[in-house]
């Protein structure tokens, strides 16, 4: 019996096990709290959505070999300068997403190359990649702080009213705020189903998951799998590192754009240094680790980090009734698992 257990907690991951866990004892005290369950069952579907692309942006890196990317912020502001420059050049009608798939466009380019950089020289210093990538999140973010106040932009909703540079904060309700949150969008018992925002999802991991039953997504597998045996067999397994950069970039990009979206707003100058910490914890928790990932690993991931992180705030609230604690809690909670997960990088292992 003992070693039934052990085997079965191998096999699906210590990490997930314990976060499962936890996901089911906060939904437990949130009905013995009578807490509205289906304003949280909304919340955790629009939240699965909205991170699920940021989530998903590690597994080609992960693949190829390369680790987990943490200079995601590489990707999400290429991302950001994609939704900028749409709405600055006004691409926001309707039969366009209200800029959305301008958006996303504008950013591809941005994304490819951006991704085909960092890769080149990722190669160059093979072993070091999580501390180098750290540091290259950490400094792309910062000389963008320089950017967002330069970069010749005009729109009224975007700038300062007084000074120069954009604002911290741009929203999005006047283009493509909410676009897909609203696209076929129902409810179910007074629970919202964001249609649109989750087809987006599931589409994106489709269409990954399709890559990597290619000839070319094998080869990249086979490359961050077993680098020794993928060069014996005549694969260019630094041309695959680099590819699978330019993937997670450019699907880095396309999630932050749907963040966005869903949230309502672009943040820019420091923000976009807190994407990669969360969606590198959401595919740990999932089951990944630093050498092998699965899609799977995202969703099942994604679903649990966000799916505790709303549940759990206003059971703690509702504890701990004196003040508002809703801010305090959340980051609590939030670094707890990123800690949590980042030490448990093997999966159980």
């Amino acid at each position: 019996m003992a070693d039934t257990v052990r085997t079965y907690t191998r096999k699906i991951g210590l990490p997930r096990l314990i976060i499962s866990a936890l996901f089911i004892a906060v939904c437990i005290a949130a009905v013995i709290m009578k807490q509205d369950f289906r304003l949280l069952v909304s919340d955790v579907l629009r939240r699965f959505g909205m991170f699920g692309i940021l989530a998903l942006a590690m597994i080609p890196a992960i693949q190829s070999g390369t680790g987990p990317n943490f200079a995601l912020p590489i990707g999400v502001i290429c991302g950001l300068l994609g939704g900028l420059i749409a709405i600055e050049l006004k691409l926001t009608s309707a039969i366009l997403g209200y800029g959305f798939i301008p958006a996303i466009l504008i950013s591809l380019p941005f994304a490819i190359l951006a991704g085909y950089i960092y890769g080149r020289l990722l190669n160059k210093i093979k072993g070091s990649e999580m501390l180098v990538a750290t540091y290259t999140g950490f400094s792309i973010v910062s000389f963008m702080q320089i950017g967002w106040v330069m970069l010749p932009f005009k729109h009224p909703e975007m700038i300062w009213p007084i000074g120069k540079g954009l604002r911290v904060t741009i929203a999005l309700d006047s283009t493509y705020g909410k676009v897909l949150n609203n696209l076929w969008a129902f409810k179910i018992k007074g629970a919202n189903i964001p249609t649109g925002l989750l087809l987006f999802f599931f589409g994106s991991c489709f269409l990954l998951w399709v890559f990597s039953r290619s000839k070319t997504g094998i080869a990249l597998n086979i490359s961050g799998d077993n680098p020794k045996f993928a060069a014996a067999s005549g694969i260019d397994v630094d041309k695959n590192r680099i590819l699978g950069m330019v993937l997670s970039t450019v699907i880095a990009a396309v999630g932050i754009i749907v963040y966005s979206q869903s949230y309502g707003y672009i943040q820019l100058y420091m923000d976009p240094l807190y994407m990669a910490f969360p969606a590198v914890a959401a595919v740990l928790i999932g089951g990944a680790s630093t050498k092998k990932a699965k899609i799977s690993h995202a969703i099942i991931g994604v679903f649990l980090f966000q799916g505790i992180l709303v549940v759990a705030l206003p059971v703690a609230n509702d504890m701990i009734p004196e003040g508002n604690l809703s801010e305090v809690l959340r980051m609590i909670v939030q670094n707890a698992i990123i800690l949590y997960a980042l030490t448990k990088v093997g999966g159980g292992d």
